[in-house]
């Protein structure tokens, strides 16, 4: 009787076998990159070293910020004061965190290493005179009330090595608006401000069947006009200059303005530390506004450094030229109407006239997602009205 002899071909296929070692890194990296949030490729380091090893290789990121931490947070005594405040005020410093449970965060730590890293990266409202902030020596985290730790975007991304394509998402837009007021806005940076463009309405009405009143928002006849287009030419209104309807349109553009400058001001140390960047977006949740750069706007900033607000932790805005339009009803086709409709296209003054004089549907007509940019195209139909800006 002859012995039985093991059959090692046998044995190799009666182990376990892992379907995924079947699959090629270029394939798994592909998954990652659809998969994009770090939170969640914070988990994928968990499943194995495998998996671990090519997370950082990943180069399309996308960060959700959880909150936004003001100085006041850290008080028992101003967590009343606070509900109070408008959501995104600029009276306090602010600081982006990570928060929540943070197990996958954690993971992700673990192939951070032992760099140290800026914790907090702030940005400081006009309105303040505080300067707290943490520098690079600064503990890599920081333990919040409940003893959750919070991280910033720029100790996360630290040692993702080829990001190509990253979002940045915070909670909420920082403008307190009252409700029905819309206000939206885009900006492109690259040492500094190369163009904004605003979207507002004194307010927005849904229904086109409802009752509109003989007197828009901003105190003035309509004339009966809904579609922008009526009699009135394209022109505004001399009770537009004495109602504050002017003023107010001052203000929301120099708040997105500071909105948008304190935003870049806060992208320098990613955009430092990640040099194979092509496209960066900074936003939030509300979509109330859009940060915008591009790789050559990127190189521009690594080569020539921003110059800071000597007021408060954002990037200098330069001397501008602006151009708005205004209807006082604005009716768009899926018969949603705005009340007092402004578009704000400005540019800063050093600026060559022919870039200055690109033409308007190229850029401002793409800069909104629908039902906007079709609100954005029927505005600069209408007459233009030049104005100027000082730096700040």
């Amino acid at each position: 009787m002859c012995p039985v002899r093991s059959d090692p071909i046998h044995r190799f296929h009666s182990l376990p076998l892992d379907h995924f070692d079947r699959l090629p890194d270029c394939l798994l990296l592909l998954i990652f990159n659809k998969i994009g949030d770090v939170k969640a490729l914070g988990r994928c380091c968990l499943v194995s070293r495998r998996f671990h090893s090519l997370v950082p290789q990943v180069d399309n990121v996308l960060v959700h910020v959880d909150c936004v931490i003001s100085d006041d947070d850290s008080s028992p005594s101003s967590s009343s004061s606070d509900k109070s405040r408008p959501a995104g005020s600029f009276s306090n410093l602010l600081r982006l965190v990570f928060g929540g449970i943070v197990k996958p965060l954690q993971a992700l730590g673990q192939f951070l290493g032992p760099k140290r890293s800026l914790l907090n990266e702030t940005v400081n409202a006009p309105s303040s005179s505080s300067s707290v902030g943490r520098g690079a020596d600064d503990d890599d985290a920081e333990m919040g009330q409940a003893g959750v730790t919070h991280h910033s975007p720029t100790q996360v991304l630290r040692n993702f090595n080829e990001i190509r394509f990253l979002r940045i998402e915070l909670p909420s837009g920082e403008l307190g608006i009252d409700d029905g007021v819309l206000l939206k806005w885009r900006a492109d940076f690259g040492s500094t401000l190369d163009n904004c463009i605003i979207l507002g309405a004194a307010s927005v009405i849904n229904d086109v069947h409802s009752q509109v009143s003989e007197y828009g928002n901003d105190g003035f006849c309509s004339n009966n006009s809904i579609t922008g287009n009526g009699d009135d030419n394209g022109s505004i209104p001399e009770s537009f200059y004495t109602n504050g309807g002017l003023k107010l349109r001052v203000v929301w553009t120099i708040s997105s303005l500071i909105a948008a400058s304190a935003r870049h001001y806060l992208l320098q140390p990613i955009i430092a530390e990640h040099r194979t960047l092509d496209t960066l977006v900074l936003t939030d949740a509300d979509g109330q506004g859009v940060l915008r750069m591009n790789r050559d706007q990127l190189e521009e900033l690594r080569v020539k450094p921003l110059s800071a607000s000597s007021a408060s932790k954002r990037t200098q805005v330069p001397a501008l030229n602006m151009r708005l339009w205004y209807a006082p009803h604005l009716e768009l086709p899926n018969g949603v109407v705005l009340k007092g409709a402004t578009l704000v296209a400005i540019r800063p003054s050093e600026q060559s006239a022919s870039r200055k004089e690109v033409s308007d549907a190229s850029w401002l007509s793409t800069a909104f997602e629908e039902p906007y940019g079709t609100a954005a195209k029927m505005l600069i139909k209408r007459r233009t009205y030049c104005l100027e800006m000082n730096s700040f």
